[in-house]
Protein backbone atom coordinates (compact mmCIF):
# COMPACT_ATOMS: atom_id res chain seq x y z
CA UNK A 1 0.00 0.00 0.00
CA UNK A 2 1.13 3.54 -0.73
CA UNK A 3 0.07 6.86 0.79
CA UNK A 4 -2.16 7.55 -2.21
CA UNK A 5 -3.94 4.24 -1.63
CA UNK A 6 -4.98 5.11 1.92
CA UNK A 7 -8.73 5.72 2.15
CA UNK A 8 -9.60 9.40 1.79
CA UNK A 9 -11.26 9.64 5.20
CA UNK A 10 -8.15 8.22 6.87
CA UNK A 11 -5.85 10.63 5.00
CA UNK A 12 -8.07 13.60 5.85
CA UNK A 13 -8.24 12.64 9.52
CA UNK A 14 -4.48 12.19 9.80
CA UNK A 15 -3.63 15.37 7.91
CA UNK A 16 -6.15 17.48 9.83
CA UNK A 17 -5.70 16.05 13.31
CA UNK A 18 -2.43 14.19 13.89
CA UNK A 19 0.70 16.37 13.66
CA UNK A 20 3.30 13.73 14.61
CA UNK A 21 3.75 9.98 14.94
CA UNK A 22 4.02 10.30 18.75
CA UNK A 23 0.57 11.94 18.74
CA UNK A 24 -0.78 8.95 16.83
CA UNK A 25 0.99 6.46 19.09
CA UNK A 26 -0.45 8.17 22.18
CA UNK A 27 -3.93 8.25 20.70
CA UNK A 28 -3.86 4.58 19.74
CA UNK A 29 -2.51 3.56 23.14
CA UNK A 30 -5.26 5.48 24.91
CA UNK A 31 -7.82 3.92 22.55
CA UNK A 32 -6.47 0.41 23.14
CA UNK A 33 -6.51 0.67 26.93
CA UNK A 34 -9.46 2.83 27.97
CA UNK A 35 -8.52 3.33 31.61
CA UNK A 36 -7.28 6.70 32.84
CA UNK A 37 -3.64 7.46 32.10
CA UNK A 38 -1.40 10.00 33.79
CA UNK A 39 1.22 11.78 31.71
CA UNK A 40 3.90 9.82 33.60
CA UNK A 41 2.28 6.48 32.72
CA UNK A 42 1.90 7.46 29.08
CA UNK A 43 5.49 8.72 28.98
CA UNK A 44 6.81 5.44 30.38
CA UNK A 45 4.82 3.38 27.89
CA UNK A 46 5.85 5.49 24.88
CA UNK A 47 9.47 6.00 26.02
CA UNK A 48 9.17 9.78 26.07
CA UNK A 49 9.55 12.33 28.85
CA UNK A 50 6.57 13.41 30.97
CA UNK A 51 6.60 16.93 29.51
CA UNK A 52 6.22 15.57 26.00
CA UNK A 53 3.44 13.26 27.17
CA UNK A 54 1.65 16.22 28.74
CA UNK A 55 1.91 18.12 25.45
CA UNK A 56 0.60 15.15 23.45
CA UNK A 57 -2.35 14.74 25.80
CA UNK A 58 -3.11 18.46 25.66
CA UNK A 59 -3.01 18.48 21.88
CA UNK A 60 -5.28 15.43 21.64
CA UNK A 61 -7.68 16.93 24.17
CA UNK A 62 -7.77 20.19 22.20
CA UNK A 63 -9.05 18.38 19.11
CA UNK A 64 -11.66 16.43 21.05
CA UNK A 65 -10.05 12.99 21.13
CA UNK A 66 -9.08 12.80 24.80
CA UNK A 67 -10.83 13.80 28.01
CA UNK A 68 -8.96 14.58 31.20
CA UNK A 69 -10.05 14.84 34.83
CA UNK A 70 -8.47 14.44 38.26
CA UNK A 71 -7.91 10.70 37.65
CA UNK A 72 -5.97 11.24 34.43
CA UNK A 73 -6.79 11.18 30.75
CA UNK A 74 -8.63 8.69 28.59
CA UNK A 75 -9.67 8.18 25.00
CA UNK A 76 -13.00 9.97 24.54
CA UNK A 77 -13.77 11.27 21.05
CA UNK A 78 -16.44 13.97 21.10
CA UNK A 79 -17.91 12.80 17.81
CA UNK A 80 -18.86 9.16 16.95
CA UNK A 81 -17.80 9.78 13.33
CA UNK A 82 -14.31 10.67 14.55
CA UNK A 83 -14.23 7.48 16.61
CA UNK A 84 -14.97 5.58 13.40
CA UNK A 85 -12.05 7.35 11.71
CA UNK A 86 -9.74 6.46 14.61
CA UNK A 87 -10.85 2.83 14.38
CA UNK A 88 -9.99 2.82 10.66
CA UNK A 89 -6.61 4.43 11.34
CA UNK A 90 -5.85 1.87 14.06
CA UNK A 91 -6.65 -1.03 11.74
CA UNK A 92 -4.52 0.39 8.93
CA UNK A 93 -1.66 1.39 11.23
CA UNK A 94 -1.42 -2.19 12.49
CA UNK A 95 -0.78 -3.38 8.91
CA UNK A 96 0.75 -0.35 7.20
CA UNK A 97 2.69 1.54 9.87
CA UNK A 98 5.34 2.84 7.49
CA UNK A 99 2.82 4.23 5.00
CA UNK A 100 0.92 6.11 7.71
CA UNK A 101 4.15 7.38 9.25
CA UNK A 102 5.26 8.61 5.81
CA UNK A 103 2.03 10.56 5.41
CA UNK A 104 2.43 12.17 8.83
CA UNK A 105 6.10 12.94 8.22
CA UNK A 106 5.41 14.41 4.80
CA UNK A 107 3.03 16.86 6.42
CA UNK A 108 5.59 17.75 9.10
CA UNK A 109 8.31 18.13 6.48
CA UNK A 110 6.15 20.51 4.42
CA UNK A 111 5.35 22.61 7.48
CA UNK A 112 9.02 22.75 8.46
CA UNK A 113 10.00 23.75 4.92
CA UNK A 114 7.39 26.54 4.82
CA UNK A 115 8.66 27.79 8.17
CA UNK A 116 12.26 27.73 6.95
CA UNK A 117 11.28 29.47 3.71
CA UNK A 118 9.74 32.30 5.71
CA UNK A 119 13.22 33.14 7.05
CA UNK A 120 15.16 32.65 3.85
CA UNK A 121 16.93 35.80 2.83
CA UNK A 122 15.99 36.87 -0.65
CA UNK A 123 18.43 38.54 -2.95
CA UNK A 124 17.16 41.99 -3.85
CA UNK A 125 17.36 43.02 -7.51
Amino acid sequence: MTVSQLPGDVRRFLLATIPTVPHLEALLLLRERPEHWTPAQLAARLYIDAGTATTLIGDLAAVGLVACDDDGCRYAPRDPAVATDVDAVAALYARHMVVIAELIHSTSDRKAQRFADAFRLRKES
